[in-house]
This record gives structure tokens, C-alpha cells and sequence, in this order.
């Protein structure tokens, strides 16, 4: 299942971002620096490094505004996060089709944590380039995906994947992972649907003894399937 988040970011806080990422002092390096085997040979693109405090800083800045974000947190159900990294594509630059690592490691604390679903927040409007879309493959065929800056897309870190070269612009993004407490995604498609069914009868203000029945159901279900 794929879900596109809406302002995630707002626009001060994408213009706070990127001031710093377009900074001449802002630490890019080779993306090719955390690609695996299969990724590198089709991987061009720059990334800022990890291990830099400006990596830290504005990945915090993000994480602090998606862990309050209830449709992520309704979607995801999220256990641990892999720390936000930033990406930026050229004029001519692309990742070519891939399927991302099954268990990243923080090069900062050498955690573990398994990698369910993929996560992009866009830091570059559609019309400030061309190209740089990224195109995700299910069962239902190929997803084009070019959000504004500030939205969010999650989608399962297994699927096959890439971003199509730019052609003109520049496109920026933050990228990263989620472990989920419930790893199956199906069961999270189950747990996503029957919390934003609560959701709306608490809109509603339907009968009191069946929402009750119904967010018991849906932690016992949680209760089944989560891995902690």
C-alpha cells in the first residue's frame, strides 16, 4: 500500500531546510556512499553526510513533526526510525531501478533496524525541475509520484523503485525508513482501514458501545501482531 501525506512540512520550515541544505558549506557527498552492491551501479545522485551535525539537526527537525502526524503514525504504526537523510539531484542525474536494503545500520550507532517501508519528503516544488519522479512498481503497475514540497510519500521498502533522471532543476528530498510494529503489510492494511473507520464514527459521534467494541478490536489485533 502506498499513502501520500499532505503538508507534512510547512513552507517555513521547507524554506528553513533547504536555506541550510543550499548553503555553500553544507556537507554533499557522493550518494553512492550508502548504496549497496546492486545499488550502486545504478545510483547518481549527491547526499548530505550522515555523519555531519547538519544531518542530524534537520532530520530531528523532521521527526519531531511525523511523530505527531496521526495519519503516519495510523499508517505505519512505527516502532523505530531510521534517521532522516537528504538527497539532491542535478541535471542528469538518476537512480535507476532498485529495491532498497532489507536492514539498514546507522553508521552513527551502528542500530539495526529493519526496513518495512520507504519514506520520501519532498524538498523541491514540481516546477522548479523536470524529471526526478519517482516511479514505484506493485502488483497494480507503475505509480509516478511528484509531490510539493513539504508532502510525503510512504510506500513498502520492497517494492522495486527509482527516480527518473532530471532534466532541468534541481529536485531535493529527505529519505529514509520505517520498522513497523507489524511488519505484514496486509495486517497493517487491515489495522490502517479499521482506525480510520473509528476515526470516523468519533467524527460522527456514533453509538458509544460499538466504537468501544471496535478500538477493542482493533488493539487486540495490534496486541496479535505487533513485534516489539
Amino acid at each position: 500500500m502506498i499513502l501520500s501525506i499532505p503538508h507534512l512540512l510547512d513552507r517555513d520550515t521547507v524554506a528553513a531546510l533547504r536555506a541550510r541544505l543550499d548553503a555553500p558549506d553544507a556537507p554533499w557527498v557522493d550518494g553512492r556512499v550508502s548504496a549497496g552492491y546492486s545499488g550502486a551501479p545504478v545510483k547518481l545522485n549527491q547526499q548530505i553526510d550522515e555523519l555531519s551535525g547538519l544531518a542530524a539537526e534537520l532530520g530531528d527537525r523532521i521527526l519531531a513533526l511525523l511523530e505527531r502526524n496521526p495519519l503516519f503514525i495510523s499508517f505505519a504504526v512505527p516502532n523505530q526510525v531510521y534517521p532522516p537523510m537528504f538527497n539532491r539531484y542535478g541535471e542528469g542525474m538518476t537512480f535507476g531501478n532498485h529495491v532498497d536494503g532489507s536492514v539498514r545500520i546507522s553508521p552513527a550507532t551502528g542500530r539495526k533496524i529493519r526496513a518495512d517501508l520507504s519514506i520520501t519528503v519532498f524538498l523541491s516544488d514540481p516546477a522548479d525541475y523536470d524529471g526526478g519522479e519517482l516511479l514505484i512498481e506493485d502488483t497494480y503497475g507503475v505509480h509516478e509520484v511528484k509531490l510539493p514540497a513539504g508532502d510525503a510519500i510512504v510506500y513498502p521498502a520492497s517494492s522495486l523503485h527509482r527516480v527518473s533522471p532530471v532534466t532541468r532543476g534541481v529536485r531535493v528530498a529527505s529519505f529514509f525508513w520505517i520498522q513497523c510494529l507489524v511488519r505484514d503489510d496486509a495486517k497493517r492494511t487491515i489495522l490502517f482501514d479499521l482506525d480510520n473507520a473509528i476515526q470516523r464514527l468519533n467524527a460522527t459521534s456514533a453509538d458509544d458501545a460499538a466504537r468501544r467494541t471496535l478500538v477493542g478490536c482493533y488493539h487486540n489485533l495490534l496486541r496479535q501482531w505487533s513485534e516489539t
